[in-house]
């Protein structure tokens, strides 16, 4: 796939998200409802921000895309988080995965590790939580560990490389690196995107709502065009 031809998806995802007006529910860190519910409307979607194991469960099937951020974890989320993971898979719909704050309890880890068998299209991260993310799924990161400080990148985007490569190649969609230069792959093609700023680590909620607009973007179009297009 030449730049040329990316440009083109690039732009007819732009397109087709506001002519659709897609459906795509999240389940995300209660921090940052509002900003990714408003993130998604501007890309064209339709935000539904659900807690609920019975509503996770009956949205992913309504829905056209989902979007799972793993910040602030609720205890009901033990059941909600598998239950809707299990509903997308049983009616193919695509999803997004944020593995925020990876390593942090036993809840997030074991639930992190049910994803394994129950597989999203776009994985987004920073470059610590995608090398974490794949040391757990017993991936080849090229790093040797998986801890990460709280939801804070201390790895570089280039060092998350083969971990992002390998997690696409695992999951047959696309990973998305953040940082001050990002990452996209699919595992076989990767790319860089510039255009990123330095206050983005000056408020909270510039990955969750990132995270949300690829999802907006996946009922759309590929899971690595619609990552590229967020």
């Amino acid at each position: 796939m030449n730049h040329e031809t990316i440009q083109k998806e690039i732009i007819a995802a732009v397109h087709r998200a506001k002519e659709d007006c897609p459906l795509v529910p999240s389940i995300t860190n209660t921090v940052t409802i509002e900003l990714v519910a408003n993130a998604q409307l501007a890309a064209g979607g339709s935000a539904a921000m659900v807690y609920l194991p019975d509503e996770g469960e009956a949205i992913a099937a309504a829905g056209e895309a989902f979007y799972i951020n793993m910040g602030t974890l609720m205890p009901f989320y033990a059941e909600t988080l598998p239950r809707t993971a299990r509903a997308l898979q049983e009616h193919r719909r695509p999803w997004v995965l944020d593995p925020v704050g990876i390593g942090i309890g036993g809840l997030r880890k074991g639930l992190l590790q049910c994803f394994r068998a129950l597989q999203p299209s776009v994985v987004r991260g920073n470059a610590s939580e995608i090398i974490a993310l794949a040391n757990l799924w017993g991936l080849d990161s090229g790093v040797a560990r998986d801890g990460v400080r709280g939801v804070d990148a201390t790895d570089s985007v280039e060092t998350a490389r083969p971990a992002a490569e390998a997690l696409a190649s695992f999951i047959h969609g696309a990973v998305a690196v953040s940082g001050e230069r990002d990452l996209v792959t699919d595992g076989t093609l990767t790319v860089r995107s510039e255009g990123g700023s330095k206050l983005f680590t000056k408020i909270t909620g510039a990955g969750c709502s990132l995270g949300g607009v690829t999802a907006v973007y996946l009922a759309e179009t590929s899971p690595f065009i619609a990552a590229l297009t967020a």
